[in-house]
């Protein structure tokens, strides 16, 4: 990981076609701006995480599946 010391309106380039600008900052927040060609995507990492656990559970296994059904219909008796 690359750490670096940036004031407001400083940037940094990535790969001359990404840069990330330091537009705010605040008592425990900072705000950046990023300018990136329109096909790189760009997410907030705790939304990638939340992604990728709906799709896990978008494929749950047809075994998995009737394993809860299963269950569910013995606890109705």
């Amino acid at each position: 990981m690359l750490v670096v010391t940036r004031k407001t309106d400083e940037s940094i380039s990535i790969d001359d076609k990404i840069e990330i600008t330091v537009l705010d900052i605040s008592k425990d927040k900072v705000k950046i701006g990023i300018n990136a060609p329109k096909e790189v995507k760009i997410f907030r990492s705790e939304l990638k995480t939340l992604k990728q656990t709906n799709e896990q559970s978008a494929h749950a296994s047809g075994a998995a599946i009737e394993q809860l059904l299963n269950s569910h219909k013995q606890e109705e008796k």
